[in-house]
């Protein structure tokens, strides 16, 4: 199962994150974000990482143009898509950036909402579904209603995001299957300052659960 912390802005947190576990590291490029990020520092945070970290930037109503240029100057491997993007567009961006994972996020209300979904699986490679705020594209501590995903099922690998944090993270995956887990707000001290005890402690918990101590990893691996 994938584990992405995101949210990251100091280049020693990143290397610390990703030896304790993670497997993907997010960086906020939406210049409104408390944890947004330049293009200079996603070069420091990602210059000393291993090669089979991920290295996804999150954008949100960003210019196909602007996307490119950023993910070719960090050296980014993904892009997440938070904001009102179309099917459409992730198509025009698929073309663009032909060897890019891409990923829609979507803030997620009502099961109609959810099922509506299906119609960006042609055109990304993994969903993320977080929690609904009003003002707010993510890193809210919200968390979303995990019995809407018990029966979802997808032709894509999906991210479970929303308020996850080391006190209901097992929780949560007793009660949905996600392919992976993205945490920000609640592995922090303040936004983008991480919490390197809170990241321990999850990858401590991921550990006994995955060992059968406390349950099981999901099938999504």
């Amino acid at each position: 199962m994938r584990v992405k912390i995101c949210g990251i802005t100091q280049p020693e947190q990143s290397i610390a994150i990703a030896s304790l576990g993670a497997t993907a590291l997010g960086f906020i490029c939406v210049p409104s974000s408390p944890r947004y990020v330049t293009t200079s520092q996603i070069q420091a945070a990602v210059a000393q990482l291993p090669e089979n970290i991920d290295k996804i930037g999150v954008f949100a109503n960003a210019s196909i143009d602007a996307i490119k240029q950023i993910v070719i100057d960090s050296g980014l491997t993904g892009v997440q898509l938070h904001g009102d993007e179309s099917p459409e567009f992730c198509d025009q961006l698929r073309q663009a950036l032909s060897n890019i994972e891409i990923l829609k996020a979507f803030r997620i209300r009502t099961p109609e909402q959810l099922q509506t979904t299906a119609n960006y699986t042609n055109y990304v490679d993994t969903l993320l579904f977080d929690a609904y705020h009003p003002q707010q594209l993510g890193g809210t501590g919200k968390t979303l209603d995990w019995k809407m995903l018990q029966q979802y099922s997808s032709n894509r690998p999906w991210f479970l995001a929303g308020g996850l944090t080391t006190d209901n993270i097992i929780q949560a995956l007793s009660q949905v299957n996600p392919s992976g887990i993205d945490l920000s707000s609640g592995l922090e001290r303040a936004p983008g300052d991480k919490d390197l005890a809170k990241v321990a402690l999850l990858f401590e918990r991921l550990g006994r659960w995955g060992d059968g101590e406390v349950g099981r990893w999901g099938d999504g691996e």
